[in-house]
Parts: structure tokens; sequence; C-alpha cells
């Protein structure tokens, strides 16, 4: 499974809808918009590389208190085995009411 695909998956499963790239619908209350930010190899052993690292961005939209979702969406991430590099919070856009905090995270897996 990709990292995106499982994130998705991850997602889903905390009941908010999700997108890459950018929400195409009417954006809900709350959503999810997922932006790959890299891949790249490290580790490398006999001109090969040894393991795979992808990076990603989680944005979270939302138009209550956002604090139990991206403690639960943390919390989906790390015992799916991700590593979360960064929680921010964006700020509030005043055009469109939603909050928007960003969930930075990687995943390593190794290349076969």
């Amino acid at each position: 499974m990709s990292m995106l695909e499982e994130l998705n998956t991850i997602v889903e499963s905390a009941r908010l809808p999700v997108e890459t790239g950018v929400f195409s619908g009417t954006a809900p209350e709350e959503y999810v918009v997922i932006t790959p930010i890299s891949e790249h190899f490290a580790l490398f052993s006999d001109d090969a590389p040894g393991m795979n690292i992808e990076e990603a961005r989680l944005s979270l939209f939302s138009k209550r208190n956002y604090l139990q979702k991206k403690e639960l969406l943390v919390r989906m991430l790390l015992t799916a085995g991700f590593v979360v590099t960064d929680r921010r919070y964006i700020g509030r856009e005043d055009d469109t009411g939603y909050f928007h905090i960003a969930i930075d995270v990687a995943k390593e897996t190794e290349e076969t």
C-alpha cells in the first residue's frame, strides 16, 4: 500500500473527508487535504538504496474546535508507524472561517 493510500485510510477512519492536493467539492465543516512533500532514498549499500523515505503534509481545516481531531489524527498516525515531524497551527482564514492546522509526517520503507 502506498503512503498516500495509507494516509487516506487513516483520515477516513477518523471520519474526516480527505483529498490530495486540493479539496475539489463543497467543503464541509471539517476536512483534510494531503500534500506530498518529498520522496528520497537513504541508507545506500553496494550502490543501491536501502531505504525510501516519503513525507507528506496533512492540512486539517475546521470551522470548530479542532483540538480533538488533531490529537486523534496524531495518535492514529503514530500507531500506524508514521513519524510526526511537525504539528503547526497555520492560522484562521478570515475569508472562509476555517482554522488551518498542519501535521507533517514521514514514513520509511525498506527497498528490496
